[in-house]
């Protein structure tokens, strides 16, 4: 099979053929048909989260179709077309796992960090962590929905029923979730990079109630904020934002370092929060409410030999809306199963 590896941290991942991976007992055989590419995947590649498995398929927005199983399979079989997430694995077992809080797992797998990924034709996963992928939604436009939208629709319910909602950084998760958001009847204000005014743009077309620099100031104070660009330097930002009560939502799994910043910022109750991973339930919740609103992902399609290229137009902020690797290109395009 094709495979996109990472080798060395900073390194482009090289174009290899690789034999296709077997399923253990527990795992099903995915033919990918199309991987989003995401902003960890980034993180990972320039070393900014450490310890990757190396060589390493990097990919956890996975959509494809399940071609064989292994021993102990009882819930999907060949031929249903699923989702893996980031979350690949958990023990299942510790406090953690039992209190419905699976994404704190100490000994958790990751898709694409510590697990191999959908950067290939072919991938194994857990089958108690693969979703399927409701019929409305094609391959490229499911794909962004397992971590955009998964770990989106976490911080959403972590930002709890506010209804003025500041989204810092409008990428591929803010440009889901604000669909979501205003389905509900919240009030979003987008913030992207200074001078971004086609970013801005495209929030008002998602139905944002104003966009700006992130500089700049909302023209009403915020009750809750979702930060999505990894820059700690936003935190004080987004709190002087929020009024008192309000709460400051941070959303990627690596940001920077936070700056000083005067107690002032935070008093009156404010408080800061972190979302990490995203658990079974998330998944289920957002894939019957998705359909419903209903979520129309933005995806910039590229070849599976041109993940170099997405990864770098990603991070020079020339992706509106997500990136899409097309694996099978003779289906991914507009297939439902």
């Amino acid at each position: 099979m094709r495979a996109m590896v990472f080798e060395s941290v900073g390194q482009p991942l090289r174009l290899a053929t690789l034999d296709p991976p077997k399923p253990s007992t527990g795992q099903v055989l995915i033919r990918v048909r199309a991987c989003a590419v995401c902003r960890t995947d980034l993180h990972v590649r320039d070393g900014e989260l450490p310890h990757p498995k190396l060589p390493l398929v990097l990919g956890h927005e996975i959509v494809g179709i399940v071609e064989a199983v292994g021993d102990g399979i009882t819930r999907l079989g060949a031929g249903d077309r699923v989702g893996v997430p980031w979350l690949g694995w958990t023990c299942g077992t510790c406090r953690f796992c039992r209190d419905g809080q699976e994404n704190l797992c100490d000994r958790a797998k990751f898709t694409g960090y510590t697990l191999d990924g959908g950067y290939a034709d072919y991938t194994v996963a857990d089958e108690r962590f693969c979703f399927r992928i409701p019929e409305e939604f094609s391959d490229i436009q499911a794909a962004p929905l397992l971590c955009a939208g998964l770990i989106g629709y976490r911080s959403l319910r972590a930002a709890g029923e506010r209804e003025r909602l500041g989204l810092y950084g409008f990428g591929a998760a803010a440009h889901i979730i604000a669909q979501v958001a205003t389905h509900q009847g919240r009030r979003i204000f987008a913030f992207t990079k200074p001078g971004d005014t086609a970013g801005q743009a495209f929030a008002r077309t998602l139905g944002a109630a104003w966009a700006g620099d992130a500089s700049e100031s909302a023209p009403e104070p915020l009750d809750a904020a979702i930060i999505f660009a990894p820059v700690g330097e936003l935190v004080p930002i987004a709190l002087q934002a929020v009024v008192k009560g309000g709460i400051v939502v941070c959303a990627g799994i690596h940001m920077s370092d936070l700056p000083s910043m005067p107690y002032a910022h935070l008093w009156g109750e404010r408080s800061i929060r972190s979302v990490a991973n995203l658990t079974r339930r998330d998944g289920e919740e957002f894939f019957a409410i998705a359909p419903r609103i209903p979520v129309r992902t933005h995806a910039q399609p590229y070849p599976l030999e041109e993940a170099n290229r997405a990864l770098d137009d990603l991070h020079g902020g020339r992706v509106r809306g997500a990136a899409v690797l097309i694996v099978d290109e003779g289906r991914a395009g507009g297939a439902r199963r």
